[in-house]
């Protein structure tokens, strides 16, 4: 197993969800985290500890963000206008790791990254191979011509377990996508339920 699908199942097992919806996700039978105690890990969380979940599980479901990543984030999303947990989730949609996962190129989140970062995407004809780059509204990103035929590719289209959201227009015969526009967390397309009302009383009282 890579080191990267052992920290994605090891998130959900961390969790107790599965959340990504992955079909293969170990929470589908063992609905306790790993380890040895883990079934014994069942109590009532605290107020921080339902806030510090919340952001646990967000940071990964988006890669497992690093802490000053996702703060850094968190701390742009305070300063727009408007709601902080809506801009946040946001500007988490609109890295180009997360575009590419949701317009189905690749199968998961991890995936994408790895993707991003081998230059196999272009946006608006220019190669990117940073994950955290930013995509604005009307951009097209695109998979390069040499990698359209990659089994990960080809294996990603044909997942049924997911559709690509509407505020991205996905062309899998041209293996380009736009991005219509930046979304609301209604919009967003979880399998699980994501709170980041909670991550914002998180870091507004640590």
């Amino acid at each position: 197993m890579t080191k990267r699908t052992s920290a994605k199942y090891k998130i959900d097992r961390r969790m107790g969800e599965n959340i990504w919806g992955r079909a293969k996700s170990p929470v589908n039978k063992r609905d306790y985290g790993p380890g040895q105690h883990g079934q014994r890990r069942k109590g009532k969380l605290s107020d921080f500890g339902t806030q510090l979940r919340a952001k646990q599980k967000l940071k990964g479901y988006y890669g497992d963000l690093t802490e000053k990543q996702f703060r850094r984030i968190y701390s742009e999303a305070e300063r727009v206008k408007g709601d902080t947990g809506e801009n946040l989730i946001g500007l988490l949609e609109r890295r180009l790791d997360a575009v590419v996962y949701r317009a189905k190129f690749v199968p998961t989140i991890f995936a994408a990254r790895q993707f991003v970062n081998h230059g196999h995407v272009t946006v608006n004809g220019k190669r990117v191979n940073i994950g955290s780059y930013r995509v604005k509204e009307g951009d097209v990103v695109a998979v390069r011509d040499k990698s359209r035929q990659l089994a990960l590719v080809l294996e990603a289209v044909g997942l049924a377990e997911r559709d690509v959201p509407d505020y991205i227009e996905a062309d899998h015969n041209k293996m380009t996508a736009t991005f219509v526009r930046t979304p609301a967390l209604g919009d967003v397309p979880y399998a699980v339920q994501m709170e980041p009302h909670l991550v914002v009383e998180f870091y507004a009282k640590n």
